[in-house]
């Protein structure tokens, strides 16, 4: 399989956001048009189910990629402040994970910096 790495920064954009107030910042649907990705989030329910691999049950959110079933899975997330939350991510083969930092810059425009781990790899062009 053909894969492409993300850089160690990821820049996504809000496409639709579940609430405005600065509370509930990590509750999103955040897509990248670059890298067709989006991250479906809800730091603070954590009831993201990921569409076609529900046996993962409940979870802070994940990674995913338009038209393709992969996904980076969010295990486990801590919001730090109403602008920076921390995030521990698996590949949906289970072989790979990270540490990544969400920085909200404003309603529009979400940062994702990975910190440690492996390196984010996305399917391109169905390879």
């Amino acid at each position: 399989m053909r894969y492409f790495l993300l850089t160690t920064m990821l820049v996504v954009a809000t496409m639709k956001c579940f609430a405005q107030k600065d509370s509930t910042a990590f509750r999103a649907y955040l897509i990248n048009n670059e890298y067709e990705v989006y991250l479906r989030i809800n730091f603070y329910d954590q009831n993201i189910k990921i569409p076609g691999q529900e046996l993962y049950g409940e979870l802070p959110g994940f990674l995913g990629k338009k038209n393709n079933s992969f996904c980076w899975v969010i295990t486990s997330c801590e919001v730090q402040s109403e602008k920076k939350a921390t995030l521990q991510l698996i590949n949906d083969f289970g072989s790979e994970d990270l540490k990544a930092t969400l920085i909200r810059k404003n309603d529009s425009v979400y940062t994702l910096r990975q910190e440690q781990g492996n390196a984010i790899k996305v399917p391109f062009k169905g390879k």
